[in-house]
């Protein structure tokens, strides 16, 4: 079974399916690189080579030759129509935003598994690659505050007197919000943090920060996955105006907060913004769907009301070589699970393979995807 790594065509995109570490562990299968599918990342062709790995000179020749394709980022609707028949692709997918692509794929009878779908159990957790790369996204959102703010982090005694701490106040205490907090406590500034599912707070307290809590019940305020749900129009309203107060006294925001498949929620108001410090910075890690903060230009970085405001997309890609080898190893434990003699052998009944499974031999079997294809043929 050939598997096939292309390289990654997205804009500004560098990482790489597959490093080479992880190819003696993938017995059975013939790894076929793209020329130049790690190069960004900091693995060289021969690294891949020395490993057992062939090397294909175009996507072209990649696609045709491969029954398995190992991607990262969704493939284009253009990439989606070089796959070989019948063959499976394992990346990112977002299907619901990539309808196109879906369509391409099966027309082509491909199998495919869309990596963020991987359920929150247990036995998935070497295989969650959002949580691995939303984890280097929560780090570098502070390394880009503390970069901004005209100020420092740590609490500092000199002869000249002594320069308080700063403040951070970060939204949303998932993963990436639980290693922005823990990253800005290792560089000295005070922490708060919130979230709207009060099961976080230990987590939130265990790092060194102070978990901010509304004065309002909430009803259930996780999903099984263990994202927060949507609630009343009351509790978002007491919501705005407590985290309002909270960044107003915050050196720097740092929102993580998002619903899978929906518009990040906007928490951080342009009030809000208006009422916070001239040099205060805010970094929107939900950019990518919308943004948490009413004035975030997706992609780039602006000046409101005195405050700098960082609407990154892609963090893991800036930081490539670590986030492969991340995103790998979970491709790697992914596969393992279904790599039989040099084949894919597919439990329909294992939630860990019907989680993430979109399209099995041309036919959409991910319900919401499903339900938006034929919405689209009305």
């Amino acid at each position: 079974m050939i598997a096939g790594i292309p390289r990654e065509t997205t804009p500004g995109e560098k990482r790489v399916s597959l490093v080479p570490e992880n190819i003696s562990k993938l017995g059975g299968l013939q790894i076929t690189m793209e020329r130049g599918a790690g190069d960004a990342a900091g693995y060289p062709d021969s690294a891949y080579v020395e490993k057992g790995a062939r090397i294909a000179d175009d996507a072209r020749s990649l696609y045709g030759g491969a029954d398995l394709v190992l991607k990262v980022m969704p493939p284009t609707p253009s990439e989606a129509g070089l796959l070989k028949e019948g063959s499976t692709l394992i990346s990112f997918l977002y299907p619901l935003a990539n309808i196109e692509t879906v369509q391409k794929l099966t027309a082509r009878r491909t199998t495919v598994f869309a990596m963020e779908l991987m359920p929150r159990i247990s036995r998935a957790q070497s295989m969650d690659a959002l949580s691995s790369q939303a984890t280097l996204a929560g780090y570098k959102a502070v390394l880009i505050a503390a970069d901004t703010l005209p100020r420092l982090f740590p609490l500092l005694m000199t002869a000249a007197g002594t320069i308080p701490a700063a403040k951070v106040f970060v939204v949303g205490a998932g993963v990436a919000g639980l290693q922005a907090i823990a990253t800005a406590r290792r560089l000295g500034a005070i922490v708060e943090a919130y979230d709207v599912r009060p099961a976080v707070k230990e987590q939130v307290a265990s790092l060194g920060a102070r978990f901010v809590e509304l004065p309002v019940e909430t009803k259930e305020a996780q999903d099984a996955g263990g994202y927060a749900k949507a609630q009343s129009e009351e509790f978002y309203m007491k919501q705005q105006k407590l985290l309002a107060e909270r960044a107003q006294a915050s050196d720097v925001v740092i929102t993580t907060a998002l619903v899978p498949g929906q518009r990040a929620p906007q928490l951080i108001s342009g009030e809000a913004i208006r009422g916070m410090r001239p040099g205060s910075v805010v970094v929107d890690l939900a950019a990518e769907q919308g943004g948490n903060c009413a004035l975030t230009e997706p992609g780039k970085t602006v000046v409101k009301h005195g405050v700098t405001i960082h609407g990154p997309l892609n963090l893991p890609s800036t930081m490539a070589p670590q986030a492969s080898q991340l995103y790998s190893r979970n491709i790697t434990s992914f596969l393992l699970t279904m790599l039989k003699n040099g084949s894919l052998t597919l439990d329909l009944k294992d939630e860990l393979i019907r989680g993430p499974l979109v399209i099995q031999g041309g036919e959409v079997m991910h319900p919401p995807t499903k339900l938006a294809l034929e919405q689209g043929r009305r």
